[in-house]
């Protein structure tokens, strides 16, 4: 596989990545059982200064995307921009649908929360490991992860609690959901990472192969005629 198909294929990935983390973050919104601690912070802002929570969240990617630089010593990858103007956009499209509701029972509600957790953290693993840049969030994940030797998971979980107690006092949604999230997503990102990371390494050297394969026997049948 040359250079040109071979970033075509993980872009591939990535795109994958981001619709199923989006998916995740629609699942998690609608099932209406706690905001995110990310979310919580930028409705605290919102709530707190004005703008949009768009807005805020674009600010705070920015911020945190800064900061991931600074201690990785990095500039980011054109994946960590594209995050920030897709996957909102990928929610808005998510949102749209008509089918997208909150569940009218409790335990619909926590089986649509829980499933958007799993969704959301195998989204992330695929994109994270297309290698085209994680997003500004992911991107200090990993840059702390570097600069500290923490596993993935305590990293995640000590962001997500952070966070959450910032937007709290900011004034931000909490709720059951909120705090189970905070405590959990690192086990999962942790869990999921490794995988979609083998997927991935796997599915490249397959279609690598493959090409191969089908460059000698071109070779071989042009020696025969």
């Amino acid at each position: 596989m040359d250079k040109r198909k071979s970033i075509i294929a993980r872009f591939g990935f990535f795109i994958a990545g981001l619709l199923i983390m989006s998916l995740g973050i629609v699942f998690l919104i609608l099932a209406d059982l706690g905001a995110t601690p990310w979310d919580v912070l930028h409705v605290g802002l919102y709530e707190q200064l004005g703008l949009t929570i768009g807005t805020w969240s674009i600010l705070i990617g920015c911020i945190v995307l800064l900061s991931s630089s600074i201690l990785s010593r990095k500039i980011p990858k054109v994946g960590a921009y594209l995050n920030m103007l897709l996957v909102g956009f990928f929610i808005d499209i998510y949102m749209l649908l008509p089918f997208m509701k909150t569940p009218d029972t409790l335990m619909g509600k926590i089986i649509m929360f829980l499933v958007g957790m799993v969704v959301m953290a195998y989204g992330m693993g695929l994109y994270i490991a297309a290698g085209i840049g994680a997003g500004p969030r992911d991107s200090l994940m990993l840059a702390v992860n570097e600069r500290t030797g923490w596993k993935i998971s305590h990293v995640r979980r000590t962001m997500e609690i952070v966070v959450l107690a910032i937007g709290w006092q900011l004034g931000g949604p909490v709720y059951y959901g909120t705090i189970f999230f905070s405590l959990s997503i690192g086990t999962l990102v942790g869990i999921a990472l490794p995988q979609c990371q083998k997927t991935v390494d796997y599915l490249m050297k397959k279609a690598e192969s493959a090409k191969k394969t089908i460059s000698t026997n071109e070779i071989d049948r042009g020696a025969k005629l």
